[in-house]
């Protein structure tokens, strides 16, 4: 299997950049693995992380591609 990572690099400062890859979180009083996304990056040198659970993920991935629809939409109407 490959080893690699993606990441996405941020349009203005190319040393920012986000990835996404599924987590496994533990929870002591459930005592149940709950199954996130985890969106990680770095901003300005400074490293954070987002966890998502399925549907919240589901929702944002709806909402970034309606987003890109607007892009679209946006440049046929300019071109």
């Amino acid at each position: 299997m490959a080893n690699f990572e993606l990441r996405f690099i941020d349009a203005i400062v190319k040393t920012d950049f986000i990835k996404a890859e599924l987590s496994k979180q533990l929870f002591d009083e459930v005592k149940v693995p709950l199954y996130c996304i985890s969106v990680t990056g770095i901003e300005n040198g400074i490293e954070f992380q987002i966890i998502l659970d399925k549907s919240t993920a589901i929702k944002f991935a709806k909402t970034l591609r309606t987003e890109i629809n607007k892009i679209t939409e946006s440049e046929g109407q300019n071109g």
